[in-house]
């Protein structure tokens, strides 16, 4: 494409806040001051690990939510609605399941008013191009997935946008299929047979960012800032074997797996500093799974006690989303640290990757005194005459400080770790935590020692 180091942006986001109101007018703060721009000729990818605000940027940027500050400008003018000039291609292919391909294709040329006839002959064309001749009266229910995302791809292009954005568009689709739409899409791009300005895609692979986009914007989480925005000068087309590609993709995952100097902090901390200093915030937990995490830090340690997670991510074929909440989780218990895109055991973590299954459950219960939502859950239950409670009662909780989902999903998390290390009981029937007589007294050593 172009060189767009000298044009005026398409995109500009002044100080863009996002903030979602919680009950007692809490806030919590999804996006901070996001200042970029996005060039004629850039296919820029957004990433950053899961619940960092990529897709709520996303809507954003196209005018489907408006922040709660900042500005958001198009072509200078400030975007206060749906932006005619941007298309959305969505991640679970959004398809009419009544309407024919063509159908679906020409919706959002019918929007625009576009005659029946000019409007056909578009959509013809694009159904052509993008590989689906011959499928034009077919539904939705007969298409495999890959197909129903070339009609997601022909209905955003049909409205000819100046700005295509793409919210993790692949992510859906098997390995090969994924792999011949990227290819497909990049040739499309690259030999400029789409009327496409621009191209802004939501990711959370890293692999699939080096190998598409020209530039990278890697996003922090809770809540979301700009910590790199990184220019990918690799020529086109772009092998993943090739040194250079290696040793991009490599760097990129030191960015992102390194961009906190103290990553477990955000797990760790009691308190931070919400916008009301009266009141604490709870800080969340990884969503790391601990059968995952026993498999990960036994696999680093027959290699030394050491290992680099690009090819860690590689060998396992995980993404970066699946990857990071397992080493956040191992950096909280403090069982390895990450260093430079590498992971070390700890001498804690050459411990527990030699204990037996009961060793490993004492481990992991001793550090659970350490962070507050364990804290709170065992203050509770003690405290408590029949030393139980509903799991209701702690979901309240959380949800003064976490967005609906994310406090079921932080409980839920909490109880497998407490369960797993023999920290409370859980009773799925009556949703009740509840403490032994033998976790009585482990919970009164354990905050003694932690005190």
């Amino acid at each position: 494409m172009q060189n767009s180091q000298h044009s005026e942006p398409l995109v500009r986001l002044l100080g863009v806040t996002k903030m979602y109101v919680q009950p007692d007018n809490y806030d919590i703060l999804i996006l901070d001051d996001i200042t970029l721009e996005i060039r004629p000729g850039e296919f820029v990818a957004l990433l950053g690990p899961s619940g960092s605000g990529k897709s709520t940027l996303l809507r954003i940027i196209t005018g489907l939510s408006s922040p709660s500050f900042g500005t958001v400008l198009y072509r200078g003018r400030p975007v206060t609605g749906p932006n005619l000039h941007a298309a959305m291609v969505f991640q679970s292919f959004a398809l009419y399941p009544w309407l024919t391909v063509l159908q679906n294709v020409e919706l959002g040329l019918q929007a625009k008013g576009v005659l029946p006839a000019e409007r056909h002959d578009r959509a013809v064309k694009l159904i052509d191009l993008i590989g689906l001749n011959g499928y034009e009266d077919a539904f939705p229910k007969e298409l495999s997935g890959g197909m129903r995302q070339r009609v997601g791809f022909a209905r955003a292009l049909a409205v000819e946008p100046e700005l295509l954005c793409m919210d993790e568009p692949f992510s859906a689709l098997d390995f090969l299929t994924a792999e011949n739409l990227r290819s497909e899409l990049l040739d499309l791009w690259l030999e400029s047979k789409i009327p496409t300005r621009a191209i802004l895609m939501v990711t959370h692979g890293i692999e699939e960012a080096v190998y598409m986009a020209d530039r990278i914007i890697i996003l922090s989480k809770n809540p979301a800032r700009i910590v790199s925005d990184m220019p990918i000068a690799l020529p086109y087309p772009r092998n993943r074997k090739d040194p250079a590609f290696m040793q991009m993709v490599d760097t990129v995952y030191k960015v992102v797996t390194g961009w906190d100097d103290n990553p477990h902090q955000s797990a760790v901390a009691d308190l931070s500093e919400p916008k009301n200093p009266d009141r604490p915030h709870l800080r969340p937990i990884p969503h790391g799974h601990l059968s995952m995490l026993s498999g990960l830090l036994e696999l680093v340690a027959d290699r030394g006690g050491r290992d680099d997670l690009y090819h860690l991510g590689s060998e396992l074929l995980l993404e970066v989303d699946d990857l990071l909440p397992v080493t956040e989780t191992a950096e909280l218990f403090h069982l390895a640290e990450v260093k430079e895109g590498d992971l070390y055991l700890t001498d804690l973590g050459h411990q527990f990757v030699e204990a037996d299954v009961s060793k490993r459950k004492e481990i992991i219960r001793n550090q659970l005194y350490d962070i507050p939502i364990f804290r709170l859950i065992d203050r509770v239950l003690r405290s408590k005459t029949n030393h139980a409670m509903v799991k209701e009662f702690f979901n309240d909780i959380l949800e003064e400080h976490f967005s609906v989902e994310e406090a079921e999903r932080q409980l839920m998390i909490a109880i497998n770790w407490g369960r797993f290390a023999d920290f409370f009981h859980y009773d799925t029937d009556t949703e009740l935590l509840y403490l032994a007589d033998d976790q009585l007294l482990s919970s009164q050593e354990g905050v003694q020692d932690s005190e």
